[in-house]
C-alpha cells in the first residue's frame, strides 16, 4: 500500500512562516514528479510548486520568492517552506505525485494526499 502523508499545516498570522512535508509510505522503486497544490474555499485546486527527481523546480507566480520546495529522494519526502505568508495563501494544501513504481512493479499515477489546512490571518 502506497500513500502520501502530509504534515505541517496550521494557523499563522500574515508575514509568518510554515513548513509542509509530504512522505510517501510504502516501498517504491521510482518516483517522478512531486509537487504541492492548494485549494481555497470556493476555488479550484491550483498548482503551487513541483520538483522533479533531479530537483528541477517550478513555481506558480504567486509564490515565487516566498516558497521553496525541496526533495529527499532517499526518503521519498518533499517539503514546502512557506515564508511571508498572506491571507490569500489560506487553503488546503495537497501533495501530488505524478507517477510511482512500486516494488511489486505496479505503476500508480496521479497520486494525491488527503491535504493539510493552512490558515493565514490578517
Amino acid at each position: 500500500q502506497v500513500e502520501l502523508v502530509e504534515s505541517g499545516g496550521g494557523s499563522v498570522q500574515a508575514g509568518g512562516s510554515l513548513r509542509l512535508s509530504c512522505a510517501i509510505s510504502g516501498r517504491t522503486l521510482e518516483v517522478n514528479l512531486m509537487g504541492w497544490y492548494r485549494q481555497a474555499p470556493g476555488k479550484q485546486r491550483e498548482l503551487v510548486a513541483t520538483i522533479t527527481s533531479s530537483r528541477s523546480t517550478n513555481y506558480a507566480d504567486f509564490v515565487k520568492d516566498r516558497f521553496t520546495i525541496s526533495r529527499d529522494n532517499a526518503k521519498n519526502i518533499i517539503n514546502l517552506e512557506m515564508r511571508s505568508l498572506k491571507p490569500e495563501d489560506t487553503g488546503v494544501y495537497y501533495c501530488h505525485v505524478d507517477r510511482i513504481r512500486t516494488v511489486r512493479m505496479s505503476i500508480l499515477t496521479n497520486n494525491w494526499g488527503r491535504g493539510t489546512q493552512v490558515t493565514v490571518s490578517s
